[in-house]
């Protein structure tokens, strides 16, 4: 009950003691829950990363023609160095 108090006080959180008690129930039942999960025994057991059989299907890496520089800055109103220069937006 003393973790209950303690966290409604840390998120100023007005709770009665019939909210704290039913919080405090929930609360003991998870650790219960989680107290018998740590039971199990693992060892043999290969961790999952997902419990689905799917794998992702990647398309190949296929190279394409690339516009150069000088072509995609030609028609751009104002370069600089290279780039493309824009009004200042950061003083």
């Amino acid at each position: 009950m003393q973790n209950i108090v303690e966290l409604a006080a840390t998120k100023k959180l007005r709770l009665s003691s019939e909210e704290k008690e039913i919080l405090s129930e929930r609360k003991q039942v998870l650790e219960n829950s989680f107290a018998i999960l740590g039971e199990i025994n693992t060892d043999n057991v290969e961790p999952l990363v997902s419990v689905l059989q799917e794998k992702n299907v990647l398309r190949e890496d296929v190279t394409a023609k690339m516009i150069s520089r000088e072509e995609l800055l030609k028609n751009a109103p104002e370069q600089y160095d290279g780039y493309f220069q824009v009004p200042k937006t950061l003083d």
